[in-house]
């Protein structure tokens, strides 16, 4: 039933809406503005005791006036409790609810109002996971302090190894560095660290992942055990304490860091040290003349077809010399003494922005030869112990084309 009300062109009472015009004189009658003023503050009073005593649909007890007030009871299930860790990680130990947890807040008044999710309730104050990079790489220099044939240019290489790859965008932070220099008892390039930093290399590596694992010190062969190797050796590193520890075979470090590669990740190993061919113990080594011809050899034991493999990912080295060559350090570059290899591999990267695999090589070789020339190396340049940088692979591929990225 309409309401009646006066009009105020010909001041007759009508049935008629607000804002309609009267059926008499058609004038249009406005609501009045005491109406609103009315309802407005009803209609917000309504709101505000719906939502205190109907919060989530579970009415709760309303504290009394406060000529009378007292501490209120601990609420139940809402949304002001502090949620305690659950009995188990699975989301069904909630039982459908939060529980009945304790009130929020300092004790003198109401709970304080927190915003919170069940689902990460268990991490909320627990540090963010590490970001992962993209980037990782281990630097290894060994010197051998006290010995009698200690090798100083490991530092100057691994120095001078960080600052290429800090230009080559690596972040400082997922460069792991280990010398003798280092503080941290767990820098120190023992047999122990070095396996842990190659293991640290790869985990977590996902597609899309470039890999970093340069060594400087001794190098070494061992009579093969396992029948894998060609010539009857396997290669080795030389951690500093190899005479108590002993020493880290090619085998290892093929399934720390060669074996585990998933698909999509590449791992380069620059390797400066002595018979460094196959350290890797990778499958494919390419030989290459002096006017750039090669050809891929075919290293896999004839017992053993996945020798050398990975998960999918690719793994290439770049070594210092052949199995049965020395490597050398010279000061015929900058007047400091640093690893020829060291020295030949800064160099050609940094001289060309685009360069294939096939013309690092070249490169390399090249600014070896010159020093050798110079009287900067020990051995020359023909003779059978001279070194002349090597490349291995997990697979082959065309060294003229396909494009060095680190």
């Amino acid at each position: 039933m309409e309401t009646q009300l006066r009009c105020k062109g010909c001041h007759n009472y009508v049935a008629v809406a607000p804002g309609r015009p009267c059926p008499i004189c058609y004038t249009i009658t406005k609501p009045s503005k005491k109406v609103s003023y009315r309802i407005v503050p009803r209609v917000l009073q309504f709101i505000d005791d719906y939502a205190n005593n109907h919060y989530n649909g579970r009415p709760v007890q309303t504290p009394p006036p406060y000529e009378a007030y007292h501490r209120p009871p601990a609420y139940g299930p809402g949304y002001y409790n502090t949620p305690q860790p659950p009995p188990s990680s699975s989301p069904t130990a909630y039982n459908g609810g939060y529980g009945n947890y304790p009130v929020y807040g300092n004790g003198n008044g109401y709970p304080e109002p927190q915003t919170w999710s069940p689902w990460t309730q268990n991490n909320y104050f627990q540090q963010s996971p590490e970001v992962h990079e993209k980037k990782k790489a281990v630097l290894c220099g060994v010197t051998y302090k006290g010995h009698r044939q200690t090798l100083a240019a490991s530092i100057n290489n691994v120095k001078s190894m960080h600052r290429l790859l800090l230009n080559l965008g690596f972040p400082n932070g997922s460069i792991r560095v280990l010398t003798e220099d280092e503080t941290d008892p767990s820098r120190t390039p023992t047999r122990r660290n070095i396996t842990m930093a190659m293991e640290w290399l790869t985990n977590g590596c996902r597609s899309g992942d470039s890999l970093v694992f340069y060594y400087a010190g001794h190098g070494s062969h061992v009579p093969d055990a396992n029948g894998d190797e060609k010539d009857g050796y396997d290669e080795a590193l030389c951690p500093v304490d190899y005479r108590a520890s002993g020493k880290i075979l090619d085998d290892e470090i093929n399934a720390a860091i060669v074996a585990p590669l998933p698909h999509g990740v590449v791992l380069h190993s620059i390797m400066d040290t002595c018979f460094s061919g196959t350290l890797l113990d990778l499958p494919f080594l390419c030989k290459i003349d002096r006017g750039g011809f090669y050809k891929w050899e075919d290293h896999h034991p004839s017992h053993a077809s996945s020798y050398g493999g990975t998960r999918g990912g690719k793994a290439i080295c770049i070594s210092a010399c052949d199995d049965h060559q020395n490597s050398a350090d010279t000061s015929a570059f900058t007047g400091n003494a640093i690893g020829a290899l060291t020295y030949s591999f800064i160099q050609a990267v940094q001289s060309a922005r685009k360069l294939a695999y096939g013309d690092l090589l070249d490169n390399m070789r090249k600014v070896v030869r010159e020093a050798q020339q110079k009287q900067g190396l020990n051995a020359e340049f023909a003779s059978s112990t001279s070194q002349e940088p090597q490349l291995s692979c997990t697979a082959r591929f065309e060294i003229y084309s396909e494009p060095f990225m680190m």
